[in-house]
Parts: C-alpha cells; structure tokens; sequence
C-alpha cells in the first residue's frame, strides 16, 4: 500500500456527488418537517371547532332523548370508549416500567 493512498482526497466528482446526497436528505428533512408541522398545526387549530360541534351535538342528542323518552347512547359508547382508554394506558404503563 502506497502512503499516498491513506491521505488522499476524493475527487472533485465524488465529493460534488457526496454534498449534492447531503443537501438532498437535509432538504427532505425539511420538508417532511414542514409537512407535519402543518398538519399538527391543522389538526391544534381545529380543535376547538370539534369540541364546540360535539358540544352541540350532545345537547342535541340529550334534546331529542328527552323529547323521545329514551336514554342518551352517546353516554354508554363515551363512558365504555373512555374505560378502555384508561385500562389500555394503565396496561402500557405497568409493561413499560417492568425490567424483567
């Protein structure tokens, strides 16, 4: 092996090819940052258009079960939904602090 070989510089061609890859990956990056960031931003800026309609929608819903004289099923599918949620979380909670 020649000395020469050990500290010797790319060429001009692969280090344009190596900085055109660099910039390429940091530009998608970016991109992709900008994308989810708008769609978080979306998402936040909605917010609290949906819990106003579901507001209505449940006066609504608790309106027409009273006119009808029936009970409200958004109460049974919401309380059911959120004990799921709440049993799901406790259950990743106790796997995630098990070091066995």
């Amino acid at each position: 092996m020649h000395p020469y070989l050990i500290t010797a510089k790319p060429g001009r061609f692969r280090r344009t090819l190596t900085a055109v890859r660099v910039w390429t990956v940091r530009i998608l990056a970016l991109a992709v940052m900008t994308v989810l960031g708008a769609a978080v931003l979306t998402v936040r800026c909605a917010r609290p258009i949906v819990n106003y309609v579901a507001t209505r929608a449940i006066y609504l819903e608790l309106w027409a079960a009273q006119r009808i004289g029936r009970p409200p099923v958004s109460g049974f599918v919401g309380a059911g939904i959120t004990d799921e949620f709440v049993a799901e979380f406790h259950r990743a909670r106790r796997s995630a602090t098990t070091n066995a």
